[in-house]
């Protein structure tokens, strides 16, 4: 029979439901005192009212009334808690490594940049300096796409024609050869930034970009500029020479009120461009050691499964990477709320410790400053779906991280370069976090979701998890795993983990090509610094 309810970790005083609980059934000696829809909590023991919520191991809640063993966990009947924390001299960085000899002899084929990382994918990023070039980069962009053979058949347009002429169903035209063979794309990364904020926000901008212009699965850029913006081209090279020094991969930068009329601006794009392509298509994959992965792990549309299995499974894949030499990002800090001493312990010196906590702190500040605060993190979805708290919510997303040492701690828009585990300061905001992991390096993201979502990246395969069987079932579209078998019994959170390696790297390679590229979901939104949640 299968497993009705889990308690997680030994000092819980709550169960996890793993399939519906009606009223009256015992278990283990408690009977529910009312009906546990699947991912809900219900209480294990009695907890007075103001006592600790307990999950994870930490604290999660306190309770708004006294509650009965059995009782149903509510948004009515808990609030959000969470522990306090600090910075400790004792570290703990001991961890188990994971047995990695199935992959120690693994590569996947990749394209390698001069300063050392290696591309999962080998794009033509077109970026405006400011939302006044959108159009222009749109029109760029649609040119290039359009004549170069990047464009997809839509099945949509078929579905329009046949309704509009009622002919027989037709096949979609098969897509046109791709001119440039080693391109795997030309994307755009249009955004409403630039300018009209602070001085701040354009350096932070300018930081994102240059983080995507020196990615490496960027083959070159076209960045088109007005030029009276907050956001100079100046700026632009500053960030990107900080990042890489002696950057050599080609970047053409076009300024509107320089260049003068529309026509001529977009003629010197398309010429420089085209010729930045047929240069960078000489560019082709070769055997890259799985150290040279940088994942960035991600969640999005979470549910009360998350932290159970997606989230797990991931956290050990993260510990896989790493014990191959690899690096893996840790974001979303406000989803990280009730886990902070566990990670600061994890940094390996108290710098470090210290420079991670001070970011956390910060930020929740600014959040309360405008009324509002990390408890506000969890989405209708989320709380529908079993995650009442914020700190339940972060207490299963901190999974993702695994259980190594943190090696480095970094603000946004910083990039990743040591090898270990990296905690980067984001929104929990999905795309937002995303795109900012992809910023910092991450050639392959991991994103769980427990309700569905469709996101992915303009340069970086985003590969979907689903934590639940019924949600692989029903938005096959989008999953790229399930990793529902770990909640029926059917498999462990060793074997699934083994599948997503096996997956991240057939996908680094580009032998697997992700949901969200095949959908073009190019989601790109910069975090404009102040309260996202």
């Amino acid at each position: 029979m299968r497993q009705q309810i889990i308690q997680i970790h030994p000092k819980d005083n709550v169960w996890a439901a793993l399939q519906d609980v009606p009223a009256g059934t015992a278990i283990n000696g408690v009977t529910a005192v009312r009906d546990v829809a699947a991912k809900h909590k219900l209480t294990k023991e009695f907890i007075p009212k103001n006592g600790p919520v307990i999950m994870y191991g930490v604290l999660v809640g306190l309770a708004n009334e006294d509650l009965p063993a059995g009782e149903l966990v509510t948004t009515r009947n808990i609030r959000h808690a969470s522990g306090s924390f600090s910075v400790k001299e004792e570290r703990h960085t001991e961890w188990e490594r994971p047995d990695v000899s199935r992959w120690a002899q693994r590569t996947f084929m990749g394209y390698h940049r001069s300063d050392g990382r290696v591309g999962t994918g080998n794009y033509w990023v077109i970026i405006p300096m400011v939302f006044c070039e959108n159009r222009n980069v749109q029109t760029l962009h649609k040119v290039l796409v359009n004549e170069l053979g990047y464009t997809q058949a839509n099945p949509y347009e078929t579905m329009l024609r046949q309704l509009l002429h009622s002919t027989a169903p037709e096949q979609p035209l098969p897509a046109q050869s791709r001119r440039f063979a080693n391109i795997d794309g030309i994307k755009l990364l249009s955004h409403t930034l630039g300018c009209g904020g602070t001085k701040d926000d354009a350096r932070t901008l300018c930081g994102l970009l240059a983080g995507y212009i020196t990615h490496p699965n960027v083959a070159g850029a076209t960045v088109l500029s007005l030029g009276c913006q907050n956001a100079q081209l100046e700026m632009l090279q500053e960030e990107i020479e900080k990042r890489v020094p002696g950057f050599d991969r080609p970047v053409i930068c076009l300024e509107q009120q320089k260049i003068g009329s529309e026509k001529d601006l977009m003629e010197q794009a398309l010429q420089r461009t085209f010729e930045g392509l047929a240069k960078a298509n000489e560019q082709q994959r070769a055997p890259a050691p799985l150290s040279k992965l940088i994942i960035g792990m991600e969640c999005g549309g979470s549910d009360g499964f998350s932290g159970i299995s997606a989230n797990p499974a991931v956290g050990r894949v993260a510990d896989i990477v790493v014990a191959l030499g690899g690096s893996v990002i840790l974001s979303e800090f406000p989803e990280l709320c009730g886990v902070e001493q566990e990670l600061s312990d994890r940094c390996v010196d108290t710098t470090l410790a210290a420079r991670y906590t001070q970011l956390m702190r910060e930020y929740a500040a600014r959040a309360e400053a405008v009324g509002s605060g990390f408890d506000s993190n969890p989405s209708a979805g989320n709380i529908r779906d079993g995650l009442i708290t914020d700190a339940i919510k972060s207490a299963g997303a901190a999974k993702k991280g695994g259980s190594s040492p943190v090696t480095d701690v970094i603000d946004y828009p910083g990039r990743v370069s040591k090898p270990g585990l990296a905690l980067l300061c984001t929104p929990g905001s999905d795309v937002e976090s995303t795109t900012a992991e992809v910023g910092a390096g991450a050639n392959i993201v991991l994103f769980t979701t427990g309700l569905g979502t469709p996101t992915g990246n303009p340069v970086t395969p985003v590969l979907k998890l689903s934590t639940n069987t019924r949600l692989a079932t029903k938005m096959q579209d989008i999953i790229d795993l399930d990793t529902g078998p770990i909640i029926s019994g059917e498999a462990s959170i060793d074997e699934v983990a083994a599948r997503i390696m096996d997956l991240v790297i057939d996908t680094a390679g580009g032998q697997y090509t992700a949901k969200a590229q095949v959908l073009e979901q190019d989601d790109f939104i910069p975090w404009k610094r102040g309260v996202s949640l």
